[in-house]
């Protein structure tokens, strides 16, 4: 048992615990996942415009689930980006309600065969949907302000080296009428990282790399940490990751959230 316990040090070393754990106890229930992440991907493209995938700068992936009330508003608030250069894949985790969209070339609807929620996964076929040097995320029930890619891009393209891969902006942290809760805005440190999760994929722009995929494990609401982090986490490993203090994303506390519980006082 040594040989094993020393390849399990050597790949998985780097990891917490906790994650470790989810490794060991989850890691069943990637590989369904991950026949259905590759399925689903391959299908779906069939779907698009000439069986291809839409290219351009930047690929942002909007994740849904029976929200049409604000799927609009967070598409909008994407197509209404200073850069223009973006595709913009929605995908709709099975919930089939999906809303009058702006008709807007560079905007593709696609929905999975089944509900899984398995956010990751969802995430991974979006960017699987697309060809694009930079990807993007955001939840439908969040909001980008129009300058959110402008300011990312200015860091990840900029003449000062090094350059990062990925940088996450701060949110402005917001309850469903509006008001501003908080802004959440904490400079990447991985020990920090560690201890707590602020890390999000809705204010986070990354580079496209083979190793910008989500985790697949199945993690319900009890299951800590999630996806998000994990793979901010693990980016910054071998990747440069860096934080932008401007509020530049509108992240709504929303009780009734498919994927995240949220207790209001």
């Amino acid at each position: 048992m040594g040989w094993v316990k020393r390849r399990l040090r050597a790949r998985f070393g780097w990891l917490p615990l906790e994650e470790l754990r989810n490794k060991v106890l989850l890691g069943h229930t990637a590989v369904g996942l991950h026949r259905f992440e590759r399925a689903e991907a391959a299908r779906l493209l069939a779907t698009l415009p000439g069986g291809v995938k839409p290219k351009a700068l930047v690929a942002t992936v909007i994740l849904t689930y029976r929200r049409p009330d604000v799927l609009r508003r967070a598409v909008e608030s994407v197509l209404a980006q200073t850069v223009t250069d973006q595709v913009v894949i929605v995908v709709d985790d099975g919930g089939g309600q999906i809303p009058e969209l702006p008709a807007d070339p560079r905007l593709h609807v696609v929905s999975q065969r089944r509900n899984i929620n398995v956010p990751g996964v969802s995430r991974n076929i979006g960017i699987r949907l697309a060809d694009s040097q930079f990807v993007a995320f955001l939840d439908d029930d969040n909001l980008w302000h129009p300058h959110h890619l402008e300011t990312t891009l200015a860091r990840l393209q900029g003449a000062d080296s090094p350059r990062p891969d990925a940088v996450y902006t701060a949110m402005r942290r917001v309850t469903p009428e509006g008001l501003q809760h908080d802004v959440l805005s904490v400079p990447f440190d991985r020990k920090l990282a560690w201890e707590r999760c602020f890390l999000d994929p809705n204010p986070l722009v990354a580079r496209r790399t083979p190793e910008l995929m989500f985790s697949r494990l199945r993690r319900n609401t009890s299951v800590a940490p999630k996806e998000d982090w994990e793979l901010i986490y693990r980016l910054s490993r071998r990747h440069r990751v860096e934080h932008i203090p401007e509020p530049t994303v509108d992240y709504v506390i929303n009780p009734k959230s498919y994927w995240t519980p949220w207790k209001l006082t």
